[in-house]
């Protein structure tokens, strides 16, 4: 059966290649690698040409103007044939067994809609993070079962979860539309959540370098309004309770949902809050010590 695996990039030529590399390294035969390059300004044409040149299993597709984040992420997905599906991020890797592992849950259970995997995180500073998801409620065929999972690990656990890098049923995944807002990606992943059972495979087969950006630097790379940047807590929970009133549920479990959100809603208002205080603190401290 064939994988696809979609790269969106935009100016990435100093890093793409190894992230290629390893998609097609895969020990699984059928693997077709989507590129789409959103109308990068630096060498990413030439290498990616290069590179298809080399593989004919690597398709590239150039985009004529900036489509930003979210668009280009749509369009690798609406290119790909794979029954399968999976976005990887233009300087990720991905270990050889990562398709052939994760493809196994899919095969033992037909409800699944995508399987995720442990994954290894390089923070800007150099330092490793692994947290490793142990929880079962993903397969629960009660949607607010989860759902209430998912918010959990997102707010309690740091990357515990790491759905939109997970392994996908292509069809099902393109059937749910990705919103256009800050913090789309928890967004969808809660659509995703209550559109079917995922899987998980508690191993580490996916390595991924993160890269703090303000929310205001995230609206622009969405080209989304910058003032949304000020309420992207409230506006992302307020999608949230739409993606809920259009989800078949019982009454009981629309309590429970309702619950879950506002639950999570103050959680996440609250470590924010705490967030902020810390921040304000060590500044204080700082000038303190300046006078001192």
């Amino acid at each position: 059966m064939l994988v696809s695996i979609g790269i969106p990039v935009r100016n990435g030529a100093d890093r793409l290649e190894a992230a290629v590399r390893s998609a097609l390294a895969q020990d699984h035969a059928e693997i077709e690698v989507v590129i789409s390059d959103n109308a990068s300004t630096d060498g990413t044409e030439e290498l990616c040409r290069e590179l298809a040149r080399q593989d004919s299993r690597i398709a590239y597709y150039r985009q004529p103007r900036d489509l930003h984040v979210v668009g280009n992420f749509v369009e690798v997905l609406r290119r790909a044939r794979g029954e399968f599906f999976r976005w990887m991020g233009d300087d990720d890797l991905l270990e050889p067994t990562y398709v052939s592992r994760t493809l196994e849950p899919f095969l033992a259970d037909e409800r699944l809609i995508l399987v995720t995997s442990d994954v290894s995180y390089t923070g800007a500073d150099g330092r490793v993070h692994q947290p490793r998801y142990r929880g079962t409620r993903m397969l629960s065929d009660d949607p607010i079962d989860r759902l209430d999972e998912l918010w959990d690990v997102v707010t309690t656990q740091h990357h515990g979860l790491d759905p939109l890098y997970g392994l996908m049923r292509r069809e099902q995944v393109a059937a749910v539309p990705r919103p256009l807002m800050i913090r789309e990606d928890e967004v969808y992943a809660t659509m995703l959540a209550l559109t079917a059972p995922w899987g998980h495979v508690p191993e580490i087969l996916a390595h991924r370098n993160l890269r703090e950006r303000r929310l205001s630097g995230i609206a622009a790379a969405l080209g989304v309004p910058a003032w949304t940047a000020h309420f992207a807590t409230t506006l992302q929970f307020r999608a949230m309770h739409r993606a809920l009133s259009i989800t078949e549920l019982s009454a009981e479990q629309r309590t429970r949902a309702n619950a879950v959100l506002l639950r999570t809603y103050w959680r996440r208002q609250h470590q924010m809050l705490t967030h902020r205080s810390r921040k304000l603190a060590g500044l204080a401290a700082r000038l303190v010590s300046s006078k001192g």
